[in-house]
């Protein structure tokens, strides 16, 4: 399995993924997936760390935490043809505090990350959004009444911001440019949608254009969220 490097670590940090242990595991990713944790436990738990105002801005800023570890997948995939590919107990969950306030932030084995051949991009791509993402999707909606629309939104907002930095890149644009193609095509979208939910979110439109614009369907409530105001992609903020 490779090493990551000290650029990789730094880049991970960056979006809130650490390749430490954690002092302590609040849950797992496995945890997420379990039927007593969705219903009983999980809203009231991340409106304790958060002090949001209702379950659904809680969950909500919950994934849009996790869709740092998310964005960073195709990051990886895009700089360094590397995936994270642990099992859904090694990825943890842990308290932070943020600029004052309590947030969630992830850790994972530096052990955990592959290389990728060639051939098999295009279905790890499917994989990550199947089980990484439309699953979690499914997780979230049992823990109160929160809209796909909301936690895709969620995941989308930073994977347009890490494929802006890809293709700023020169040394990376042409392989950020085949992936984001891969992205926006149906095919990769097969397994759970009959479309490509990013080319919807985009329009086609390129990721550097779109960052920091108020291009989302739905709002994520971090407004709702003591010390937070509305995101830079909030629809909400449309003149």
């Amino acid at each position: 399995m490779p090493a990551l490097t000290i650029d990789q670590v730094l880049m991970l940090d960056s979006y809130n993924v650490y390749t430490t242990m954690p002092a302590r595991t609040l849950f797992t990713l496995e945890r997420v997936h379990k039927e007593f944790f969705q219903e009983d436990e999980f809203a009231d738990l991340m409106m304790g760390i958060t002090n949001a105002r209702s379950k659904t801005a809680a969950i909500s800023h919950f994934s849009k935490r996790y869709g740092q570890f998310v964005a960073m997948q195709f990051y990886m995939l895009s700089a360094y043809d590397e995936i994270w590919d642990g099992s859904d107990r090694d990825l943890q969950f842990d308290a932070t505090k943020e600029n004052g306030l309590y947030t969630i932030c992830m850790f994972a084995s530096p052990n955990d990350w592959r290389y990728v051949e060639d051939l098999e991009r295009e279905h790890v791509m499917s994989t990550i959004l199947y089980k990484q993402c439309y699953q979690i999707v499914q997780d979230l909606r049992n823990t109160t009444s929160i809209s796909p629309r909301v936690i895709w939104d969620n995941f989308f907002v930073h994977i347009v911001n890490v494929y802006a930095k890809l293709l700023d890149d020169p040394q990376l644009a042409d392989r950020a440019m085949a992936d984001l193609e891969i992205l926006e095509s149906t095919e990769v979208w097969s397994r759970f949608s009959e479309k490509s939910l990013f080319y919807e979110y985009t329009k086609g439109r390129a990721p550097a254009s779109l960052v920091n614009q108020p291009i989302r369907r739905s709002c994520c409530l971090s407004k709702d969220i003591p010390g937070l105001g509305a995101c830079g992609y909030c629809p909400l903020e449309r003149d």
